[in-house]
């Protein structure tokens, strides 16, 4: 009997993409053996706010960062939507495109996770999508307290150990804003690219 096809959809300010989101995306590939993993960078993080770099940039990012990797695909999808960006609608557009058959697989971090019950129609997600839920250094998750608060993740989530690279885009922010080296925790392209176009100067 075949496996059936999996996709792996993650989503994220990427502001700016770096090695950490990176890894984990390639650690839930290889785990799960998913035919691809989208990308998707949000116009606006209903729970973050406003992100420092435009969608430009950060989908240009994107697109540099997964450039070597084959089953990464850059996705503009939230970009083109009025903001906020809520994953129950990115899910609802990823099920309509995709054949009932292929199970999708939201790639989330431990430390999101545990937002999880304050989402925007949190309780639909797991109709959805399965959730991989891939832990971060210093967090912990309560699986069954989260499937108490919603009951629809019963049996559709995967906790995943991760690669734990303690690396950070709001960090990132301020080394880039101070000037402090970055080099060798983002893409190579992506810093050329953060450095060309000034990104990240006047952050706070």
């Amino acid at each position: 009997m075949a496996h059936p096809v999996r996709l792996g959809i993650y989503g994220g300010s990427f502001d700016p993409i770096h090695y950490g989101h990176l890894a984990i995306a390639e650690e839930v590939r290889a785990t799960l053996n998913l035919a691809q993993v989208a990308f998707v960078p949000a116009a606006q993080q209903p729970l973050k706010g406003q992100a420092q770099s435009s969608a430009d940039h950060r989908l240009v990012m994107v697109r540099l960062a997964c450039a070597d990797q084959p089953a990464f695909i850059p996705d503009d999808l939230e970009l083109r939507l009025p903001p906020p960006s809520y994953t129950i609608n990115t899910l609802r557009a990823y099920r309509h495109r995709h054949d009932p058959a292929v199970e999708l697989w939201f790639i989330i971090g431990a430390d999101a996770a545990r937002d999880l019950p304050r989402w925007h129609r949190a309780a639909e997600l797991g109709r959805l999508a399965y959730l991989a839920i891939v832990g971060r250094p210093g967090v912990k998750v309560d699986l069954p307290a989260l499937t108490v608060a919603l009951p629809t993740l019963a049996g559709r989530c995967l906790l995943l150990e991760g690669p734990h690279l303690a690396i950070s885009s709001s960090a990132l922010r301020r080394r880039l804003a101070t000037g402090a080296p970055v080099r060798y925790q983002l893409p190579e392209a992506v810093r050329l690219y953060i450095a060309e176009h000034g990104l990240y100067q006047n952050h706070v």
